[in-house]
């Protein structure tokens, strides 16, 4: 019984584990770490069905002959069931919990952190120090930029009139926070700074530096409100630990 696939064409500077499965010039930066059940490279569905040719090829020998490898920059920690495709660049210093799907063509840039049972479902771009939390669904053509916080099980969509109109993937602006729950339509830019309140649904571009939030979402103020709201809450939770 097989434990695991390394590719003799990957290049592995970290630490892999003998239960995990790596396809075709993936490379593995330093001192990052691949814990079991994870597969790194595996191929598009085109390449995957076009290396079914009748031989008496191994799934793996066939998984790692269609693969173009991605690449996994130096320190990153990637954990148990995640499966990352080919195509895919994750810079250093990225962490991804359990179970983590990463579609072919995204990009991951240096010290964002995604939570278990996320999906970047297609060409997803997050910037730097991202944070993701678990159970987000980030369809094709989304762009997160660096500092943003996306909350518990966001969902962000990219068909205006489904099935099969033209995608528009959303965009999140730098340091953006989004509330757990809320859902970000197609197309819809939330501006730099911005914060969506949990649960909303929002419908239209939200300007740099505001609030807002509900069914659809609308103005609530101004972000600079908000920190002050969040500053007397802190004093206040830090005032009764004390």
């Amino acid at each position: 019984m097989m434990l695991g696939f390394i590719s003799p064409r990957a290049k592995v500077c970290g630490y892999v584990s003998k239960l995990s499965y790596v396809y075709g010039p993936t490379e593995v930066g330093e001192k990052s770490l691949v814990d079991d059940g994870v597969t790194i490279g595996y191929p598009s569905r085109k390449r995957l069905m076009e290396s079914i040719d009748g031989s008496n090829s191994s799934v793996e020998e066939m998984l790692d002959r269609a693969s173009l490898g991605s690449f996994i920059g130096p320190a990153c920690v990637i954990r148990r069931g995640c499966v990352i495709y080919d195509e895919v660049m994750i810079e250093g210093g990225v962490e991804l919990g359990h179970n983590v799907l990463v579609r072919s063509g995204s990009v991951i840039r240096s010290g964002s952190r995604i939570g278990s049972y996320t999906l970047l479902d297609g060409t997803v771009l997050l910037g730097k120090n991202v944070n993701i939390q678990s159970r987000v669904y980030l369809p094709h053509l989304t762009k997160v930029m660096d500092r943003a916080f996306i909350g518990p099980g966001v969902i962000m969509t990219n068909d205006p009139y489904p099935v099969g109109s033209p995608l528009k993937g959303p965009s999140i602006g730098e340091g953006a926070i989004i509330g757990a729950g809320a859902v970000i339509l197609p197309g819809v830019e939330i501006g730099d700074g911005a914060v969506v309140g949990a649960g909303s649904v929002v419908t239209k571009n939200v300007p740099p530096n505001v609030v807002v939030y509900g069914v659809p979402a609308k103005y609530a103020y101004d972000v600079y409100e908000y920190r002050r709201k969040k500053m007397v809450y802190d004093r206040g939770v830090g005032g009764a630990n004390a």
